[in-house]
Formats: structure tokens, sequence, C-alpha cells
């Protein structure tokens, strides 16, 4: 559902800055005409009223300067060049870039004046110049909203799929694989899993900015409940269960996102190039080429080579215990030797070696021997300190709460 707010138009082109000078405006650089375009409502953009204002506005094309577009709403190259000295030190017009939307605001006199030009730096940030003498230019941010938005589903086709017919936003299937990096498999859901999720995202001018941030969610998955509640025990934002366990693990589930297993670990697997039996010590996960293969652990890159079975491959040592390995890289991202930390890009899935097509196939090692990861259970990370719990249990209550409250979002 679109978050009830108004918005700018959406702008993208390409542009570069030039020089300033007192020269006249090169002819091979298209000088757009003023085309004025009053608000049909009163409404406050970047710190003015727009009610009373005439405004243009524009794109940075490739080529142009300030010159290029104050100079046909009716300033002279000398006004020009004053304004870019008077403000170089608060910011320094020739770091503008192509591509950047822009805006000039003219007074509704008998004779209009340029007032104000307004130049986006980015999403968030602008520069408004005074165009009237004393030369000014303020640096200023546009006004966030935050929406909390709930979402309640059943698996039917994927998350991200699921997601998108129920009216949320796609990413919000990342940020719950995150969440539950360490605690569910998402190659591996099933018809049926359900989910209840709240979450937060940030709008600027009513266009969505970053990621959507899970605050609370009920995951069931395969007949599992999977409660995780965000909370800061003084170390940052981390996500624990209603019992104060951390569901951030030793080991992530799967070495890549929203993949599916094309073949498990498999002691008498027939070998679909060798055409024999040969054992499987692995889980391959079959995701396209280029896909980014993570590291499951923090650990340090024993081996970073290529066999003719095994493709282009890496190794991590991640303790006295456990090793794991990643085979058939289209590309290799770490070198041997090096340290990685869980979730680090060491590589991308291809189909080097003996694959029939693009995949990882993910070995783990425990205590010397090959075992089947999907078998094993880890140990969780650091609970809810004991000084903590009551804050935690009280922030528990007020989230279930709240996301009992909260109506769905829906197309």
């Amino acid at each position: 559902m679109n978050p009830p707010f108004s918005t700018f138009p959406t702008v993208l082109l390409v542009l570069l800055f030039g020089t300033f000078g007192c020269k006249d405006v090169s002819d091979n650089v298209p000088i757009r005409e003023a085309n004025f375009q009053p608000p049909t409502n009163p409404v406050e953009r970047f710190g003015l009223m727009w009610e009373g204002l005439d405004i243009d506005s524009g794109i940075v094309a490739p080529g142009q300067s300030l010159s290029h577009i104050l100079r046909p709403a009716g300033m002279n190259a000398g006004q020009i060049t004053l304004l870019a000295q008077a403000t170089n030190e608060e910011y320094d017009v020739r770091n503008m870039r192509s591509g950047k939307p822009w805006w000039i605001a003219f007074t509704r006199d008998s004779l209009p004046k340029p007032a104000h030009f307004i130049y986006q730096r980015n999403a968030r940030e602008y520069a408004r110049f005074s165009l009237q003498e004393p030369y000014s230019v303020a640096l200023e941010s546009l006004p966030a909203d935050t929406l909390i938005q709930r979402t309640i589903g059943t698996i039917e086709n994927s998350l991200s799929v699921d997601l998108e017919r129920l009216g949320a936003p796609t990413t919000l299937a990342l940020a719950m694989a995150n969440v539950y990096a360490w605690t569910v498999d998402f190659s591996r859901l099933q018809k049926g899993d359900a989910f209840d999720v709240m979450y937060e995202r940030t709008y600027i001018n009513g266009e969505p900015m970053g990621m959507p941030r899970v605050i609370a969610c009920h995951f069931q998955h395969r007949g599992r409940e999977l409660p995780a509640f965000r909370f800061d025990q003084g170390e940052g934002f981390d996500y624990f269960d209603d019992a104060g366990q951390s569901l951030r693990k030793a080991f992530l589930k799967a070495p890549v996102e929203f993949s599916r297993i094309s073949s498990r670990y498999n002691l008498k697997r027939f070998h679909p190039i060798l055409q024999k039996t040969k054992a499987h010590y692995g889980t391959d996960y079959a995701a396209p080429k280029g896909t980014p293969i993570l590291a499951v652990g923090d650990g340090m890159v024993s081996k970073s080579s290529y066999t003719k079975g095994n493709g282009k491959y890496v190794k991590i040592r991640h303790n006295n215990t456990y090793e794991t390995q990643y085979l058939h890289m289209s590309r290799r991202a770490v070198s041997a030797g090096q340290n990685v930390k869980q979730g680090q890009v060491i590589g991308y899935v291809g189909s080097t070696g003996l694959a029939t097509g693009p995949h990882v196939c993910f070995r783990f090692w425990k205590n010397g021997k090959q075992v089947d990861h999907l078998r094993e259970d880890f140990p969780p990370s650091t609970p809810i300190q004991q000084d903590q719990m009551e804050a935690f249990q009280a922030t528990v209550q007020d989230l279930s709460a709240a996301i009992a409250k909260l109506v769905p979002a829906t197309k």
C-alpha cells in the first residue's frame, strides 16, 4: 500500500558541471527556457512556502554549469560569479553532478525575480541558494517519515512473491531473511509456512528509502513457532525469541539467499556427470550465475584455489571444530590467510569444475569429518543478560500488543 504522502517528481538524467566565468554561455550547451509551473496546492518544500512563488524545475544536463541554468532565469554572468564566490566556503557549486534535479523559485511581482535556487544533492540532502543580495546558501535535509506497518501471510509460492501479492515491499523478504538467517533455511520454505511481521520503513517525500527494518515477527516454519523481537541490550539492535535467546547462531543456515536445494548430502548419490554412484558430501544450492556466496561464520580462509573437480573454491576454518567449503564458484573474492566475517561475500555462484549448472556445493566439516549441516543444531549466541531481562520482557509485551492492534497493509 502506498504511503499517504505527496511526492515530488522523480528525476533521473545525466549531468556534469562546468566552471564559472563572466563570458557568455557556450552555444553548444542547450539552455532550458523558463517554464513556470505554479503549484496547485499551497505546500512547503525545501524550507520555502511554494504558495506565492512561481517554480521552474529541471535536470542538470551533461556539460551544464550554474550559469547555464540561472542565466535564462534572469541573472547575468557577474551576479552568478558573485553568488558562487559568496557561497563557496559552504558549498562549492563545481561539486554539483549531472542527473540531479534543480528548482528555481521566482517572486510573483510585476517583474518576477529569481529568489531561490535549490539543488538536490542526494535523496535526502539539498542546497538552497538565495539569489538576491546578500547571496547565501543553506545546506539542509528533507524531512524523513517512518511508517510502521504489518503484513500477515502464508507461503504459497516464495516469500518475496507472496509479500508482493500482499502489497508489502519485496525487500522485506531480505530483511526477514537477515533476522532468521541462523534459524530458517529460506530455500526450504514450504507451502503453509506462515508469518506475521511488523516492520518500519523510512520515507522521504513519500518515496521509500533503504531497506525495511523488522521490529517483531512470528514465523511458523515446518510446524515450529519462531518469534523474533528486536531489542538493544547495549550492543546495538539484535533479535531474540520470547525467552530471550538470541536468534543469531554460530553459522548461517545457507551460504546463498533465496536459492533452492538441488542435491542434498547423500552417501549413495548417482553422479550426473561421472554416471556412477559416488558419495555426495555436500549440499548443492542452485542459484543464478553471479549470485553472492556468503561465509556462514567468522573464520580464516585456509584455501582459495582451483581443482578439476571442485572448480574454483574457498575453504574456511572457523575454529578447532568446524570448517566449511564452497565449490564451483565463477569467481573467488577472498584469498588464503584472509580473515572473514559471517555474511561476508567470499565468491560468486558459477559452474566451474564438475558441475551441470550454476550452483554452490556447500560442504561442512565437524571434528575433521564431513557431516550434513542441515542436521546439525548450533547453539545460540549471547542471550539477554540477566540485568536486561526485565526491560526485554516489557518490550516483548509492548511489541506483542502493538502488532496485534496494527491493521495489516493490503493492496
